[in-house]
């Protein structure tokens, strides 16, 4: 499958204690997206025996299927061909249900995880993302960062901070193709 289908919420779901397994996941609709494939490789087992599982989570009406399947259209290349299909994913309560069920090494490291981060939860009423956390720090800095800039570069104008935040949110939520230009901008909007 093209990583590029995934550019939207590419985040890194599970790891089993040696690094085995790590999935980049479709985050949508605050829920994770697996498909069978990727389910296989979470639970280091066949495609068959998710599927099974999958259709007896459905039939003992444990999940509504409406409610925990999607279909994302995904590009793959075959050969020389680029084909496109609609695939089914899977939510995370599907993905959960099914780790619960599957008997493999991997299928116990995840429900050991799973158990460990909801325990966690629970006692303190919230789980942190390190890697999200980091991003936001980085983010944070840079803010700062631009917001050190235009300080220094609105000395002789009288520019209120209300502006500079402004000014400085621009350049840091921009996109990194852009966030050149930006700053091009930003510079003669002080200088002028």
């Amino acid at each position: 499958m093209e990583k590029e289908n995934f550019k939207k919420g590419e985040i890194i779901i599970y790891k089993t204690s040696k690094n085995e397994v790590s999935l980049d996941v479709r985050l949508e609709e605050e829920t994770v997206w697996l498909n069978l494939n990727q389910l296989g490789i979470l639970f280091d087992t066949d495609k068959s025996g998710i599927s099974r599982h999958i259709k007896n989570i459905y039939k003992d009406g444990e999940l509504d299927k409406k409610a925990t399947v999607a279909i994302f259209a995904t590009v793959q290349k075959e050969g020389e061909r680029i084909i496109k299909r609609d695939v089914e994913f899977y939510n995370l309560d599907t993905i959960l249900s099914i780790g619960y069920r599957v008997n493999s090494k991997q299928a116990t490291q995840f429900r050991i995880w799973a158990t460990k981060t909801l325990k966690n939860h629970l006692i303190k009423g919230y789980t942190v993302n390190e890697k999200r956390l980091l991003e936001a720090r980085e983010k944070f800095q840079e803010l700062q960062t631009a917001i050190s800039f235009l300080q220094e570069k609105s000395g002789e104008r009288k520019i209120n901070d209300n502006a500079l935040v402004a000014l400085a949110l621009l350049v840091a939520e921009s996109d990194p193709k852009e966030k050149e230009t930006m700053v091009k901008i930003v510079k003669n909007l002080l200088t002028e």
